[in-house]
């Protein structure tokens, strides 16, 4: 069953970010990942929630998720994530498709 890491994210430095998405990127791939939003506009339709840049990434499950997340690749990106943004980040757990 497919799991879904959701966020939330605010760029504080522009070189920095960059260093981040690009390894944060080849991370994700290498566990399985794959970006289905990535920034783009945002209307919103209820509620107060304001976003700036929204990014959601599939992975097939998530254990899969947990195994990136705590991976020494991901962990590259987290040694300038502070740098380069703040973020609200969650996973969820998809529905299987029967």
């Amino acid at each position: 069953m497919p799991a879904y890491l959701i966020s939330d994210v605010t760029a504080k430095d522009a070189a920095a970010f960059e260093t981040y998405r690009t390894r944060a990127t080849a991370s994700i791939a290498r566990y399985g990942g794959r970006y289905l939003v990535r920034g783009g506009p945002i209307e919103a339709l209820e509620g107060q929630w304001t976003p700036r840049m929204i990014v959601v990434v599939e992975f097939p499950t998530l254990d899969q998720a947990r195994l990136w997340y705590r991976s020494p690749e991901y962990a590259q990106a987290l040694a300038v994530r502070d740098e380069a943004l703040s973020r609200h980040l969650i996973l969820v757990d998809g529905i299987s498709e029967s």
